[in-house]
């Protein structure tokens, strides 16, 4: 009788748990900065949000809200950001050598009080009894009358060595590109600091401030042996006043230089559009792009007029021209 009554509970526990699941996945999430990886035929999705905000899915289709990285934020960050209340910006996520990686930025809006976290973990699976997220600190910082640059939006990428760089930035002069120590924790010594893209800017008036020069989330994809830079132009986070777009450049090296498709550098103003909004969507960007089953995705997010510009998760598959540039199609039937 005992065993029965158990594995009756146990019966109701597993659907509760399957329902739950079930209720709490969504098709149409509101997301800012999406990255992705897969593990173990789970993807799982982190953006911005209080303390890293992360999804899983199956199928990158339905997603399902799981628990923040941070339930407080770590202890440094009030040193950089005093106040800092723990709405972490724009992550990055690779594994490397047995663990995950995932840089994260702290920041003061408008202003580059800001700076660059890493967080470990051995495993994304929750219920995995090795799960445990480790905070490895500051990797690198600015501040506001000593840098003309932004220590937000990061994205590791490893060249053709497998030596890892960390490419970032928002506004100010634009894109920054440095190789990481060996241990990814911070800058390789001496430092070899490289501008990869910007934009020209023509507010000098204060350099405290951002400037006009409206570009930040890089991130680079490699393919067929070229780095492709993506980078977001224009305003994010205005809702249906969003203008944000897409452009990219090509380099047969990490560093550069970058070009676009009519052979102007990305560090003297060029980019390729690649997507842009619509009569649909607002500004679209801040993406990420990566390869899984043999196809090839853009991620990013979009201002959703039909929602008075709530920003959602957009997953668009890449094609390819013949010459090799990216190409997406922002109205395609709905995943």
């Amino acid at each position: 009788m005992r065993s029965r009554v158990r594995a009756n509970i146990y019966l109701v526990v597993l659907l509760l748990s399957v329902f739950g699941k079930l209720v709490a996945q969504d098709k149409d999430i509101r997301v800012h900065d999406p990255v992705m990886i897969e593990e173990n035929g789970t993807y799982y999705l982190f953006c911005t949000g209080n303390g890293i905000s992360v999804f899983s899915s199956y199928d990158m289709v339905e997603w399902k809200r799981e628990e923040s990285v941070f339930d407080e934020p770590p202890a440094w960050t009030d040193s950089v950001v005093p106040g800092f209340k723990g709405h972490i910006w724009a992550p990055d996520i690779s594994y490397y050598n047995g663990k995950y990686y995932l840089y994260y930025s702290v920041s003061a809006f408008g202003k580059n009080t800001s700076a660059i976290g890493l967080v470990t973990n051995k495993t994304l699976n929750a219920y995995d009894p090795s799960y445990k997220w480790e905070d490895q600190g500051v990797v690198v910082e600015s501040i506001p009358g000593r840098d003309l640059w932004n220590a937000i939006d990061p994205n590791l990428v490893e060249d053709e060595k497998g030596s890892p760089w960390l490419v970032f930035g928002s506004f100010w002069e634009g894109m920054k590109m440095f190789q990481l120590s060996s241990d990814r924790t911070a800058p390789k010594e001496p430092q070899q600091w490289i501008t990869v893209a910007k934009r020209a800017r023509t507010d000098f008036i204060d350099d405290s401030k951002p400037g006009d020069a409206a570009i930040e989330a890089p991130f680079i994809f490699k393919k067929d042996g070229s780095y492709y830079l993506f980078v977001s132009w224009d305003y994010c986070c205005r809702g249906k006043e969003s203008t944000y777009k897409v452009v990219v450049g090509k380099s047969n090296n990490v560093t550069g230089p970058y070009m676009d498709k009519e052979g102007k550098r990305m560090d003297q103003g060029g980019g390729t559009l690649v997507v842009q909004g619509d009569d649909r969507w607002a500004g679209v960007g801040h993406n990420s792009a990566y390869t899984f089953n043999d196809k090839d995705y853009l991620v990013f997010h979009g201002y959703d007029l039909n929602s008075n510009g709530a920003p959602k998760l957009m997953i668009r598959e890449i094609s390819w021209t013949i010459d090799g540039w990216p190409q997406v199609e922002l109205e395609v039937a709905e995943q």
